[in-house]
């Protein structure tokens, strides 16, 4: 296979795993190629290049990183400006913890809502991701982003489930409205509008 002389992403076009990803690259000001994938028949090239046979898969010439929690660290660190994770090590543990838990947590009920929308195990993940975002009121309405006066890769990783509640038929009750109004914030922001592929803008039309 010919060496590629730029930085390609391979992109699940409603993942919530590129998506955070894309994210990263708008506000890193990143103009790379995007290559959109189906993960139900994934091109030749990426099929040889991860062996997981996973998205997102990020290749920079011969580095090739298929695990999108590796990819925006490492997307952050190559390009530290403007920086998406603190200096200080004990705040970066703390949004390091915070990254674990969305991912554990949120990324995993969404998938599986998204595996079976309409089975009993998509329900009870449906009721706890909705429970949990709006247990989480508070921390939202504590500063303008997630645990911090400055958009991080934690905002980047909350901001594509958040945008996928309607999709995932989740409706936020009225207590909810730090994290509403913070939605709407992150929603608004050139770098995320750039981000969305034209199916995930569809998911709230």
């Amino acid at each position: 296979m010919a060496r590629r002389a730029v930085m390609t992403l391979f992109s699940g076009p409603t993942d919530p795993w590129s998506h955070r990803t894309r994210i990263v690259l708008a506000e890193k000001g990143l103009a790379i190629d995007v290559v959109s994938a189906d993960e139900s028949r994934l091109p030749e090239d990426l099929l040889d290049l991860n062996p997981y046979h996973s998205l997102p898969t990020l290749v920079d010439r011969d580095l090739v990183l298929y695990d999108s929690r590796v990819i925006v660290e490492y997307l952050d660190e190559r390009f530290p400006h403007p920086p998406l994770m603190p200096i200080d090590p004990v705040t970066r543990a703390q949004f390091r913890v915070a990254l674990y838990r969305v991912e554990r947590d949120w990324y995993g009920m969404t998938s599986d809502i998204q595996t079976d929308p309409s089975g009993k195990a998509a329900a009870q993940a449906r009721k706890i991701l909705g429970e949990a975002i709006a247990a989480s009121a508070e921390v939202f309405r504590a500063k303008p982003f997630f645990l911090s006066d400055e958009f991080s890769l934690v905002d980047a990783s909350i901001a594509p489930i958040l945008w996928r509640l309607p999709h995932l038929g989740i409706e936020l009750p009225p207590q909810a409205q730090p994290i509403v109004k913070y939605m709407n914030a992150i929603f608004a922001r050139p770098t995320f509008r750039l981000s969305l592929t034209e199916a995930e803008r569809s998911m709230r039309r």
